[in-house]
């Protein structure tokens, strides 16, 4: 057992409108299996590379007896081998190790020896993973490894992650997650929570603790208002008394005993004073509440209905890239109101038939057998998987995109998206942050069918919950590619298997 210790961390970007940490305060176990969660830009990846020291604190202090490595790390694509780009990096790297550890992701340690340019994103996450574990016996912090890994290949990396010892990881993969931690550091808006167990327990303590705030919430408002009346009233009376000080008895027609109504007055002012005070600290208690729930508004769209009932159909359709097989015979359809999930592991094929159904069955050096039909006048938006070219600012982006503009900048607030950020150029915007801008396009629109591909890599958990249940309440007519299992699980109810 060792510990990380944080104290008084304080932290911001050079620019930076708000400090990323402020005074933070918190202690982590080097035997626990720590899961990162919170908004984007709250400051997982931040806080990793602060333990690591790339990056340096603006003031306070981390005390850790033990030696840090950081997932990723960039390797030589032109190295001659994947054992040869992995030395590089890793001096101490030792072969009988590393392939004892890539046994236990049933990985062939054959990979080894090929080209890095020939690994898929599952294969290379896993062998750099299986590197780090194999050398110095360093604590390891994992920032987000599931990123365009198929639904197969993560449930293999969480086995292998929950064999660990410990380590740190930041993620947005809520299966993940419950698969491989057994404790959760949340990063909420008044600071970070650590608790026991992983995602599901979390998470459902989050609402239960919600539901008690905001009851007490309720219940608070209806004293403040109560309060606020009761100060309004016993102001008035005091006015009341106060002017009665000058006036004359209309009985008797004589003058009103000014001491003891000046006595009274003054007493009825201090009971005011009283009441208008117990309602301020009323208002103060208040403002302390709600103070970790994290702000998830609903979002909105609006669909397009379809004059007929079928979107899409295909009959034995084959695609195939000269004498490569991508897939063959697959029948399909696609009715107005569903969800369909394309599935199947990297490389199956799941992006080119989304780029088939884009083009009206064509692919540049590409054929194809079977029949594809696409409703005639069909309005298709799509978020495309690769958002790393967006360019220029986010109003132009919109625009460029065909979004209702104003809609556009409402959903990115509802997604936790700061609005001092709405003028920044996309290049400085982080991955999470680009996947939202892309994600807030495509809402914007009104179309009859959306098509969204792999839309929820580097979006955080919170938002990915308020994106699901905009689509159960909604029912857009959907086609999608996605690994997130809780995602699927939920949204789809329909499933196309590449």
């Amino acid at each position: 057992m060792s510990l990380i210790n944080i104290t008084d961390l304080c932290f911001s970007y050079p620019g930076g409108a708000e400090s990323v940490f402020e005074n933070l305060n918190t202690a982590l176990d080097t035997d626990w299996k720590t899961g990162l969660i919170g908004r984007n830009g709250k400051g997982k990846t931040t806080l990793m590379r602060l333990l690591c020291k790339q990056l340096v604190p603006d003031a306070g202090e981390i005390s850790a007896s033990v030696k840090f490595d950081y997932f990723p790390f960039e390797t030589r694509a032109q190295s001659p081998t994947v054992y040869d780009a992995l030395a590089e990096v890793l001096p101490d790297l030792e072969l009988w190790r590393l392939q004892k550890e890539l046994a236990l992701t049933d990985t062939d340690a054959e990979i080894l020896w090929r080209a890095p340019l020939t690994l898929s994103p599952g294969e290379l996450v896993k062998v750099k993973l299986c590197a780090l574990f194999s050398v110095n016996g360093n604590f390891l912090l994992i920032d987000e490894p599931t990123n365009h890994l198929d639904m197969f290949s993560r449930g293999i990396l969480g086995g292998y992650l929950a064999k660990k010892r410990g380590f740190i990881l930041a993620s947005h993969d809520r299966a993940f997650l419950d698969l491989c931690v057994n404790r959760i550091v949340a990063f909420n808006r008044s600071g970070v929570r650590v608790q026991r167990g992983n995602f599901s327990s979390w998470y459902a303590d989050m609402k239960q603790r919600e539901e008690s705030e905001r009851a007490q919430n309720e219940r608070l408002k209806r004293d403040i208002r109560r309060l606020e009346e009761s100060a309004k009233r016993a102001e008035s009376w005091a006015d009341k008394v106060e002017k009665s000080k000058y006036g004359i008895d209309k009985g008797s027609g004589e003058a009103y005993d000014k001491g003891f109504i000046g006595h009274k007055a003054a007493k009825m002012n201090k009971r005011a004073k009283a009441i208008e005070k117990r309602a301020n600290e009323a208002i103060d208690e208040k403002s302390a509440l709600l103070k970790d729930a994290e702000r998830a508004d609903p979002l909105k769209i609006a669909p397009l209905a379809y004059a007929k009932p079928r979107l899409i159909e295909a009959r034995k359709l084959s695609l195939y890239y000269g004498e490569k097989t991508v897939f063959e015979n697959l029948t399909f359809e696609v009715n107005g109101g569903e969800r369909v999930a394309l599935t199947g592991r990297n490389g199956s094929g799941k992006t080119s038939l989304i780029k088939l159904i884009l083009n009206n069955g064509q692919i540049e050096n590409a054929r194809t057998d079977g029949t594809l039909n696409i409703g005639g006048g069909l309005i298709v938006a799509y978020a495309p998987q690769n958002d790393e070219n967006m360019r220029g600012s986010m109003a132009e982006y919109a625009r460029e995109q065909n979004a209702d503009g104003t809609l556009f900048f409402a959903i990115l607030n509802k997604l936790g998206f700061d609005k001092s950020k709405f003028g920044d150029d996309l290049t400085a915007l982080s991955r999470g942050q680009l996947k939202k801008v892309s994600l807030a396009a495509l809402l914007a629109k009104r179309a009859h069918l959306y098509i969204l591909d792999e839309p929820l890599n580097y979006v955080d958990v919170i938002s990915r919950i308020q994106i699901e249940e905009l689509f159960l309440t909604y029912k857009p007519t959907m086609l999608f590619v996605e690994h997130d299992r809780a995602f699927c699980e939920k949204i789809a109810d329909k499933t196309i298997a590449l």
